[in-house]
């Protein structure tokens, strides 16, 4: 019985499986190759939610994150470099586009 007290550790890690190196980006952060920037999207001002819509803020911002921020909403603080946010009034049109 003792023998086996002494032996379990080294058969536990026996049993470990190696950590690999992450492939995949990181959860948190900037996703390479988008910076956004708002200089081509106040052309969307007024105009109402939508995929369509989405879809073209997010060429003209550059971002790889869009955020939509309707009124009375908590946001995070947290700034990040590829993602706009998209702020709407309560009839669901676009108020201000902002990065970050």
């Amino acid at each position: 019985m003792r023998k086996f007290f002494l032996l379990a550790p080294a058969m536990l890690a026996a049993c470990a499986t190696a950590t690999m190196a992450a492939s995949y980006p990181p959860v948190h952060g900037v996703t390479p190759g988008h910076s956004c920037t708002t200089a081509r999207t106040q052309r969307f001002i007024g105009r109402t939610r939508s995929q369509a819509v989405r879809t073209a803020i997010m060429r003209a911002s550059n971002a790889a994150l869009l955020r939509w921020a309707p009124p009375g909403v908590m946001l995070t603080m947290d700034y990040r470099s590829d993602r706009v946010t998209v702020h709407l009034n309560s009839a669901n049109r676009i108020t201000s586009i902002k990065c970050g």
